[in-house]
């Protein structure tokens, strides 16, 4: 917990986020109608009157950590309410730890604003108590982020209407809810007014937004726009902001977002789980399978933006996935020549249909397998980042530390990419939240050096 503290009388709510940047977007939103209703957020156990823990439950490793963090707030506290994606396995948690408060699943933030009204009542103001609960909402305006002030994620829809195999989100955070445009960009337009500068956009599966409410039309700063993924991207565009796509599924109208990246309009950055290369692999996981047009249409986004950056995920060791089809992952990375690359050997997932797949991969090919695509991936990687030195990069810094800052390129998303290290970013006076001109002197497999490029 890293919550602000507070020595007033009102109640006091500690809080532990685990998980994804959508899990991270609903602990934004719980901490923000706390703060609405007068509870103060603290950041130790000692401080708390009760303890939310907001979970995370996706994979084995996932799982265990929510345990032991509910665990953890069990034992320094006491009083503790679960939520999040593992409570909707609400019998793995009773078993753990029977004496939690309440247990929801994740975007359930009614079913916690009661627990922790049961646990700890609001403290009766009648100054407060006076003004109208929308009057209070609207004084919160952003609310409580748990980003830098600098970047903060957008959330645009909850849930997924894909089965992928190896996948259980779907049980846990149900079919694809879409918001609607006009509210996300009055969202994002709040969120530019109080000082962001770069904008992620999330969701389970950004490039179906808006198929649930068939493209509906909504009205902002007086113009129509639909709800679908390129006019939510135009109308972002009109807020000059740095905006970074996530978690985009590689539907044929992905191709209608590139010129915007070419333009400017978009941050030419592309985060597109492709998981496999073997079209018998991907028909186990229930992905699309046309890896021919896959390496077409990447060839195809190059032309049309050549500075664009291109993130995927892969799962090596997928049930049944043999050597040759291996292989053909390799060779579809070393074509590809993709900028990011994220990989995980096969992890069954409790509920995941891939689980009841025949010709199961030992653990250590799996492995292997995995430390041989990191392998080439991480020459890729290198390669790449050496072409950039000589370069100049439009960056933004995130932190200082001793001379040097901490920035990111327009390659680079939080948490997850490389940085760029400024050496002599305190001598130029440097802040957080700043854009900064960087001429790139050295890079390594994940990171880009410079200094700043002055003007002449």
């Amino acid at each position: 917990m890293s919550l602000q503290n507070s020595k007033s009388a009102n109640p006091k709510v500690g809080f532990v986020s685990l998980g994804c940047p959508k899990a991270l977007v609903d602990s934004e939103r719980i901490l923000t109608q706390l703060k609405v209703e007068g509870y103060d957020l603290v950041p130790s156990y000692d401080d708390a009157d009760v303890v939310v823990v907001n979970t995370c439950g996706f994979i084995d490793s996932a799982v265990a950590e929510s345990l032991d963090a509910i665990g953890e707030a069990m034992a320094e506290n006491g009083k503790v309410i679960v939520t999040g994606c593992l409570g909707k396995r609400e019998e793995i948690i009773r078993e753990a730890h029977p004496g939690v408060l309440s247990i929801s699943g994740p975007q359930d933030y009614a079913s916690v604003m009661g627990a922790v009204h049961s646990a700890l009542p609001p403290r009766h103001d009648p100054f407060v108590d006076l003004v109208p609960r929308r009057a209070a909402d609207a004084a919160s305006d952003i609310g409580v982020k748990l980003t830098p002030k600098h970047y903060a994620y957008l959330k645009i829809s909850e849930g997924c209407n894909h089965r992928c195999s190896f996948c259980i989100i779907p049980s846990m955070r149900g079919d694809l809810v879409s918001r609607p445009v006009d509210q996300v960009l009055r969202e994002a337009e709040k969120l530019a007014m109080g000082g962001v500068k770069e904008l992620l956009v999330i969701s389970q599966d950004t490039s179906a937004y808006g198929v649930d409410l068939r493209y509906a039309e909504r009205e902002w700063r007086g113009k129509a726009y639909q709800t679908r993924m390129k006019a939510l991207c135009e109308g972002l565009s009109e807020l000059g902001l740095w905006t970074r796509l996530h978690y985009v599924y590689p539907y044929p109208h992905v191709d209608d977002i590139i010129p915007l990246m070419a333009e400017g309009k978009l941050l030419p950055y592309l985060d597109i789980p492709f998981q496999h290369a073997s079209p018998r692999v991907l028909k186990l996981m229930k992905r699309p399978g046309a890896v021919d047009k896959t390496l077409e249409r990447i060839q195809r986004w190059r032309a049309i933006c050549p500075d664009i950056t291109i993130r995927s995920t892969f799962i090596v060791g997928f049930p049944g996935e043999t050597d040759a089809e291996f292989e053909s992952l390799l060779d579809f990375l070393e074509e590809a020549q993709l900028d990011r690359v994220g990989a995980f050997a096969y992890s069954p997932v409790e509920g995941a249909k891939a689980n009841e797949l025949p010709d199961p991969v030992p653990e250590e090919v799996k492995q292997e397998r995995l430390a041989r695509f990191m392998e080439l991936q991480a020459d890729i990687s290198t390669a790449k980042l050496e072409s950039k030195v000589g370069t100049t990069q439009r960056c933004l810094v995130d932190a200082l530390d001793g001379d040097l800052a901490i920035a990111r390129s327009m390659a680079d998303a939080p948490e997850i990419d490389g940085l760029v290290q400024i050496q002599n970013g305190f001598e130029a006076g440097l802040r957080p939240g700043e854009f900064v001109d960087v001429a790139i002197m050295g890079s390594d497999e994940h990171d880009l050096y410079g200094e700043v490029a002055f003007e002449d």
